[in-house]
């Protein structure tokens, strides 16, 4: 079994995991907010800096299911992932 991640944009094995800074439009379109500590990855091939689709989504359905209004401009990912949810799910959510 091999465990070598590739990179999804060049294909490039050993791709490294890592923490990242992202920017982010809230879903209201009202502001934007920084968010660091992102889980994500690293390519030296193409010196790409992404997140896994995953990721991703688990970032906008947090987004979504919390009060945006009380975010400051920068919360680290952590922060954002324990804020209290107004909702259990996201239940407007149909792709699976």
């Amino acid at each position: 079994m091999n465990n070598t991640l590739k990179c999804d944009w060049c294909g490039e094995e050993n791709i490294k995991e890592t923490k990242a800074v992202v920017h982010w439009e809230l879903p209201d379109g009202s502001r934007a907010i920084t968010i660091t500590g992102v889980p994500s990855f690293h390519c030296d091939q193409c010196k790409f800096t992404y997140q896994k689709e995953e990721m991703v989504k688990s970032i906008e359905d947090q987004l979504f299911l919390i009060s945006t209004n009380l975010l400051p401009v920068s919360v680290t990912f952590d922060e954002l992932m324990k804020q209290p949810r107004l909702l259990k799910r996201n239940y407007f959510d149909f792709s699976s």
